[in-house]
């Protein structure tokens, strides 16, 4: 399977609480719900063939457990989500936790990266990880994220964890697709490519 990594941001990076002021105010973040304004159509269009793809969710303990205790209380027939959210399988990293309350769950203990990657080996199409940016930043430090999606919102918080801050080695990126929705969100679509590459700037001549 591949794995990817889809996450909502600002124009600052900031990756918590996107979908309401009460989803994630740990550390006193009190700026939750800055993606919501912008929700349109189109975004919700996108996000809905993004997850068509999945055969599986790969999430951070974090993530889990407010994704488990939020998505099985939508009831709306018409939302585009919620069957897929609540009967994918669900790969929750911990070694805390040892089993889940959103099924079908499976707890992944032990090394992160090791678990992951015998993950990784079945077959499949995608496993697709929704934020767990903490997640996300060491399996796409340990070589083994594939693609990057990001709905980046007009926003600048100034305050709040923010996306791939962890260290690790620099990641290369081709860029797939990008779309600009009617309210203002920037999709963009990324394939990993390896290490970043650097160059030094030569003049104009070098590009001709």
């Amino acid at each position: 399977m591949k794995i990817t990594l889809t996450e909502f941001v600002t124009l600052d990076g900031v990756s918590q609480g996107p979908g309401s002021p009460g989803e994630d105010t740990s550390d006193g973040f009190t700026r939750g719900g800055w993606l919501v304004p912008h929700m349109d159509r189109t975004f919700v269009q996108r996000a809905s063939e993004w997850l068509d793809l999945a055969d599986g969710l790969l999430l951070g303990r974090r993530t889990y457990e407010a994704f488990a205790r939020d998505w099985p209380k939508i009831t709306d027939p018409a939302d585009p989500f919620t069957e897929r959210m609540n009967t994918l399988p669900k790969y929750i990293v911990t070694n805390t936790l040892t089993e889940g309350t959103w099924n079908p769950t499976t707890v992944l203990k032990g090394d992160p990266v090791h678990a992951v990657t015998e993950l990784k080996a079945q077959p499949g199409r995608e496993l697709q990880i929704h934020g767990s940016a903490r997640l996300g930043d060491s399996l796409l430090s340990a070589g083994l994220i594939d693609m990057i999606r990001l709905a980046v919102a007009p926003a600048v918080l100034r305050t709040g964890r923010r996306l791939l801050t962890g260290a690790g080695t620099p990641s290369g990126l081709h860029l797939l697709r990008h779309e600009a929705t009617p309210n203002g969100l920037l999709l963009l679509e990324y394939e990993v490519t390896g290490q970043a590459r650097q160059g030094e700037y030569e003049g104009l001549t070098a590009f001709a």
